[in-house]
């Protein structure tokens, strides 16, 4: 039942939400440019909710799975949150000023052999970042869906089994940044964050939802999230479950990663929350550092860990045993094997797709 305020706003929801599908439709007929790249495939990660759908795991599954059948992906982003304006192609000397903390995680996570790069103008990115990389056979765009001007060749949805998006409303009134038929333009739908053991039944009538919105047989698919042991970031001794830590998150959903570490047997005694992409300053942390007891370490993401690297903070953040959580995406049933078959005809010699 829709609580009292988001009816309220619901007025406000219906106007942005035509003005969404005004501009969907002008790109669907024609009456906006839409630009396809006959080079290589361009496969689009996106969501309509806005934030936390679990996006930078599944781009980095979808970049390594490229990577296990010869390819040589390269990913495009906006690279929210940067200081910096335009195309950029990330090195070694980049921090998450420079081309935000999503693209930094991802160069760093793949060991800067995988080409990533930052531009608000899609396809002017896209020109760029073939031509500075010819040798590029696919490009991942993270977070474009609702970027129309690509016209990509594959295009995933994702979508929260917590939140899904047609449960919800367009702003203001709920988190979704256009209308549930938004779903239509999706080739696949990957349901994140998913419970492990998720039922056939559940699965079954989430998937009957879904497809009141998207086109009809178009697959879809569960996920859920593997976490691996803490990776240091400053040295320390490694925490082993049992131990008491504290959780520094700047994500949009902490609560899986939080649920993890306490059945795992971490002992959370204090938990330091900030909004998605928050920028940590020098006195936050340095009250963090003076809440920590001999034994105890800083847990946080490998996405704040691309944060807690800028110069502004990281003398202080040196001084203390930070690790991070790593997260691997895992597909229920035979998710995986369905959103491979779906993917390897975009690379096969000839074919027509």
């Amino acid at each position: 039942m829709p609580s009292l305020l988001t009816l309220l706003l619901l007025p406000a929801s219906w106007l942005y939400a035509g003005v969404m599908a005004v501009r969907n439709w002008l790109y669907r007929i024609g009456l906006k440019p839409r630009t396809r790249f006959a080079q290589v495939p361009v496969l689009n990660v996106g969501n309509l909710r806005v934030g936390g759908t679990g996006k930078t795991p599944h781009v980095a599954w979808l970049v390594a799975w490229l990577q296990t059948q010869g390819q040589r992906p390269a990913l495009l982003s906006r690279g929210y949150g940067r200081a910096t304006r335009g195309y950029r192609l990330a090195t070694a000397t980049d921090l998450a000023a420079t081309i935000g903390d999503e693209p930094l995680q991802q160069f760093r996570h793949f060991g800067g052999q995988v080409p990533v790069a930052v531009s608000e103008d899609r396809v002017a990115g896209i020109r760029q970042l073939l031509v500075q990389q010819p040798t590029v056979t696919a490009v991942v765009l993270d977070d474009a869906y609702q970027h129309r001007r690509v016209q990509p060749a594959f295009t995933m949805l994702l979508t929260e089994q917590a939140r899904p998006f047609y449960e919800d409303f367009v702003l203001p009134a709920g988190r979704l940044r256009e209308s549930r038929a938004g779903a239509v333009r999706a080739d696949v739908v990957v349901v994140t964050k998913c419970a492990p053991r998720l039922s056939a039944t559940i699965r079954q009538e989430i998937t009957r939802r879904i497809r009141r919105y998207a086109r009809p047989g178009v697959p879809v698919l569960f996920s859920c999230y593997e976490y691996g042991a803490p990776v240091p970031v400053t040295a320390g001794p490694l925490q082993l479950p049992g131990a008491e830590v504290v959780l520094l998150t700047g994500i949009a959903q902490p609560g899986p990663l939080l649920e993890h570490l306490r059945a795992a047997g971490y002992r959370v005694v204090h938990h330091a929350s900030f909004s998605d992409h928050h920028v940590f300053q020098a006195k936050e942390l340095q009250q963090l550092a003076a809440q920590l007891r001999p034994g105890q370490s800083v847990l946080t993401t490998q996405k704040d860990a691309a944060r807690l690297l800028e110069p502004a903070v990281a003398a202080i953040v040196a001084a203390m045993p930070v690790f991070y959580i790593p997260i691997e995406v895992r597909f229920l049933a035979d998710g995986e094997t369905r959103l491979a078959e779906l993917l390897t005809p975009y690379f096969q010699p000839h074919a027509v797709v």
